[in-house]
């Protein structure tokens, strides 16, 4: 479709442009001359020409086109450009303003605005007739532009919500996987690497224990403290913390990990600079100790260098280890599942960057990644300072351009004493001062709109000082346009911005609560059940909470289309009044005032239509992407759930077992205990993608799953912080787990594209959700969604300060039930 636009558009001037003329001349039977019929091809040529290549060079077919029309216009008779003068023109700087940034637009406009008049007055002097057109063309202008910016602001944010769109449903259906394969990755990393000291340190104390016994007690303790660490640690894989508090740079974690390999006599030397928490530290910190623990296996004593040099362009990762010491004995040998490699370059790939391994010369073996660094990220680049400087040069040139001639041809006229400014030079600049104002808008809509009505009185002015002789009413219809702008604007905002829920009726609330309640009520406490009784307005007493609207609520009046009526009525009456009418003058009041109110009622209806499909078209895509967050975070709740049934009964008992022959003395049963651990891993890992739950069965997440929910928001492009203090209990009741999960999901899916925080803590009895960033969930969905689930559990919803969600939850009283019932 724009394809055909681009081709038959400027063709369809050229037709108007033909029968304005030379049709209209040879309708009233003057046939215009070879020379000037030539002039118009040669000019309709390389109008045409220019407006069918607009998409590729905006701004250079805008230059073409005004260049064209401006050089025919001297030779050809009145209206031979007419059409292509203004219409072409305009639809060449819609293309720059759809097109290009704003900066660009803007100065063409300005930039025409100028020139135009003073075009105008090289050609027909300063007091020239009426000169209404100029006021025309500077709506045409600022009309073109102002449709281009919108076209270009509407692109870019359906292409924003398209890409958001599809990053939320690729993410939906990756995210179970990511799931799988970072508990996959972790059981290799923790297991695989704590359990292979234990083997291998038994291996050496059991080789040595005729020579030295000592290390038989410390291989025992060493057991001991290890398989306690390995219960821990994949304790932390099954519910990894959604937060990052208390732990220690990555710095301090590769020095330790280098650390726990010499207590093994692994000689590592270690060069390591300082590094940022985030995907690159987590990559380099897995590359080492992946690389560290291969060397343990099958090269024990081997010399080892780990490499970490973090810079600008990038990070380099490198452990490089010779070869073994002769008559070394692999104890760790044959211990690995051949999933190492695997996980190593799945790492540096996830980070951004590459990996290779292979053997050196001298017999040894290296591992090196490339990471990104401090630039990894793209950076957005700036328009250069010597084309702005370009463009303002050109744009000053086109202005002053038309000041040439005019100082030779005009000077007598412009010395003669008593010429007048005409009308139509006053009323561009009024339209041009209109437009400047409706440009403002969007940043300061105050000011533009104070300034939009303080320019209406001047019109009937204008028309007194340039001594006006056209149709009365004609220079205030075109003053109507730009406040008629202002107020679709106003009310497609207030249309489209989110409801307040304290706006609706107290028992609509009651009808939501009392609607939804049903599916809660096994699990509230039995003081929440007392407060049914109560309604709506029992929950949050002492606080203003959104359940229970104050009894006076502020009401937004229509100021705007009040004082824009009011303005637009009384310039029309003054300027009918100094021409002189017959009427009387309420007839005239009446008049003006019914018109202008019959106008301003039109634009705010057609505003408030916009505002509405718009909101209407957000709310159905925040929809679609709560729904995927919803499914994708219980998918992969569901494939942890899983993975975690399986780790306790496989590894975690098997540990305990090993633990407990350590603690007996049993170095043996401590080693064979060691290996069993391993294999159970080995079994886990190959029955990782097996199975998974059924739809039917999936758990309900809980407080446990924000680290998912967090996972899946950054992953669409949001900012997500959750912290969790230590006052929180490690279990809480099921019906608060629950209910606390359900809420931060809610005011994080709906919430905008602003970064959130978001703070549990809690005391003696009762949990604070506290949500910062999330101005969207004064949506009436999020509301009743938030409203029901707190109602339920007798807890309490308070907003603000802007942006702020805070939740209480009572700990005390709430009823706990069996985790297969989450």
């Amino acid at each position: 479709m724009k394809r055909t636009d681009d081709r038959f558009l400027p063709v369809l001037l050229i037709c108007a442009q033909a029968l304005v003329w030379p049709g209209a001349a040879l309708v009233r039977g003057a046939v215009p001359s070879a020379g000037a019929l030539l002039v118009a091809v040669l000019v309709a040529v390389v109008v045409t020409a220019a407006l069918v290549l607009r998409r590729n060079r905006p701004v250079v077919a805008l230059l073409v086109v005004v260049a064209a029309c401006a050089l025919g216009a001297g030779p050809l008779p009145t209206g031979a450009t007419a059409v292509l003068g203004t219409v072409g023109v305009g639809l060449a700087l819609f293309t720059v303003a759809a097109r290009r940034d704003a900066f660009t637009a803007v100065l063409c406009v300005l930039a025409l605005a100028v020139w135009q008049p003073l075009y105008n007055v090289s050609l027909h002097g300063i007091s020239s007739r009426d000169g209404l057109h100029l006021a025309l063309t500077a709506l045409l202008y600022a009309a073109a532009c102002g449709a281009g910016v919108r076209v270009r602001r509407a692109r870019c944010a359906r292409r924003a919500a398209e890409r958001l769109r599809q990053r939320t449903e690729a993410e939906r259906h990756r995210l179970p996987a990511v799931e799988r394969r970072r508990m996959e990755r972790e059981l290799h990393d923790v297991s695989a690497h704590h359990l292979t000291a234990v083997v291998v340190t038994a291996g050496a104390a059991l080789g040595l224990r005729d020579r030295r016994p000592e290390l038989v007690e410390e291989a025992l303790d060493f057991a001991v403290g290890t398989g306690r660490e390995v219960t821990r640690a994949l304790s932390a894989v099954r519910a990894p913390a959604p937060s990052r508090e208390d732990v220690p740079s990555p710095g301090e974690r590769l020095q330790d990990l280098v650390v726990g390999f010499r207590r093994l006599d692994q000689r590592v030397d270690c060069e390591i600079d300082p590094l940022p928490d985030g995907a690159v530290a987590d990559a380099a910190y897995g590359i080492v100790r992946e690389a560290l623990t291969n060397v343990a296996r099958h090269a024990p004593g081997a010399r080892t260098t780990v490499r970490v040099r973090y810079g600008d362009t990038g990070t380099d990762v490198v452990v490089t280890s010779s070869a073994p010491p002769a008559g070394a004995a692999a104890h760790g040998a044959g211990l690995g599942g051949g999933r190492g490699q695997g996980f190593l370059r799945s790492r540096a790939r996830e980070a951004g960057g590459t990996l290779v391994t292979g053997p050196t010369a001298e017999g040894g073996w290296e591992v090196r990644a490339a990471l990104p660094g401090r630039a990894g990220a793209p950076v957005e680049r700036s328009v250069p300072r010597g084309y702005r400087l370009a463009q303002l040069t050109a744009a000053f040139g086109l202005v002053v351009q038309p000041l040439l001639p005019m100082l030779v041809i005009h000077r007598e006229e412009a010395l003669q004493p008593g010429a007048t400014v005409s009308a139509g030079v006053f009323f561009g600049l009024l339209a041009v001062a209109q437009a400047v104002a409706l440009l403002w808008l969007r940043r300061s809509p105050r000011a533009a709109r104070g300034a939009l009505l303080a320019l209406v009185p001047l019109w009937p002015v204008a028309m007194s000082a340039g001594h006006y002789t056209g149709p009365v009413l004609l220079p205030l219809a075109l003053s109507l346009p730009a406040t008629c702008a202002a107020l679709v604007a106003d009310a497609a905002r207030r249309a489209a911005a989110p409801s307040r829920a304290g706006a609706r009726p107290p028992h609509a609330d009651a009808r939501v609560v009392e609607r939804l309640r049903d599916r809660f009520v096994e699990i509230r406490p039995p003081h929440a059940r007392a407060a049914d009784t109560a309604g709506p307005s029992a929950v949050g007493t002492g606080t203003r909470s959104r359940l229970t609207p104050p009894a006076t609520w502020p009401v937004r009046r229509p100021v705007l289309p009040v004082a824009a009526v009011a303005v637009h009525s009384g310039a029309a009456t003054a300027a009918v009044l100094d021409r002189g009418t017959t009427l009387p003058v309420v007839a005239v009041v009446a008049g003006t005032t019914a018109t202008t109110a019959l106008v301003a009622g039109a634009s705010r209806w057609a505003g408030t239509r916009r505002g509405r499909r718009e909101r209407a078209a957000r709310g159905a895509h925040q929809d679609r992407l709560v729904t995927w967050t919803e499914e994708a975070v219980r998918d992969a709740w569901a494939e942890r759930r899983r993975i975690a049934a399986g780790l306790e009964t496989t590894v975690l008992s098997r540990t305990a077992d090993m633990v407990a022959e350590a603690e007996a003395g049993r170095l043996d049963a401590t080693a064979d205990h060691a290996r069993e651990a391993l294999a159970a891993m080995r079994a886990l890992l190959d029955a990782v993608r097996d199975g998974e739950a059924e739809p039917a069965l999936r758990p309900q997440p809980t407080l446990q799953a924000l680290d998912l929910l967090a996972h899946q928001l950054r992953a669409t492009g949001r900012g997500i912080e959750i912290r969790l203090t230590d006052r929180v209990p490690a279990r809480l009741p099921t019906a608060v787990d629950l209910a606390a999960y359900h809420a931060a999901e809610t005011i994080l899916a709906i919430g905008g594209d602003e970064p959130a925080v978001v703070e549990l803590d809690a005391d003696a009895d009762t949990l604070t959700l506290t949500a910062t960033g999330v101005p969207d969930t004064a949506d009436t969905v999020a509301d009743e969604r938030l409203a029901t689930r707190v109602t339920a559990l007798g807890g309490t919803l308070t907003t603000g300060p802007r942006g702020t969600v805070r939740i209480r939850l009572p700990l005390v009283g709430a009823p706990d039930i069996e985790e297969g019932q989450r």
